[in-house]
């Protein structure tokens, strides 16, 4: 397929897991599931789908394990522009260290610290919001390969 069909079928492929995500979390007041690093996992995501940094394991556990620093330093250690800095760059470590290197996760713990998250930012919209891409995003893998 040519580079703009690409580029279309990418487009829509992240049109679709941003708005899943964001209309769920309009329609429930009790859990947000959209967070903005979520928007370039979505340009990893559909449109580099076979980048080492656009892989289930990476997007998730890239995501959670930076989400768990940053409330881990919300909720016990404290925000200040060290603690941010610190964070931060445990967070490019870890993931670095566990083969789960995700950039888009590395804004984690800048935005759980500065918004000041608790431990259930972990689940949603976290886990659930890296797992609905990914599931959207191999949908639209599998669609794609049927098509070419």
């Amino acid at each position: 397929m040519n580079r703009f069909i690409l580029a279309l079928f990418a487009g829509i492929g992240a049109s679709m897991a941003i708005g899943l995500l964001s209309y769920s979390d309009a329609a429930t007041s009790s859990a947000v599931l959209l967070m903005a690093p979520f928007g370039a996992t979505a340009v990893l995501v559909f449109g580099l789908p076979e980048s080492s940094l656009a892989q289930p394991k990476n997007v998730i556990f890239g995501h959670f394990i930076t989400a768990f620093i940053g409330v881990f330093f919300s909720e016990l250690i404290g925000v200040t522009p060290l603690t941010l800095a610190i964070a931060t760059g445990l967070s490019v470590s870890a993931m670095l260290l566990t083969k789960t290197t995700h950039p888009p996760a590395g804004a984690n713990p800048l935005l759980i610290m500065l918004t000041a998250q608790s431990w259930v930012f972990l689940l949603t919209p976290v886990l659930f919001g890296a797992v609905v891409i990914v599931l959207v995003g191999k949908s639209m893998q599998k669609l794609h390969r049927r098509l070419a």
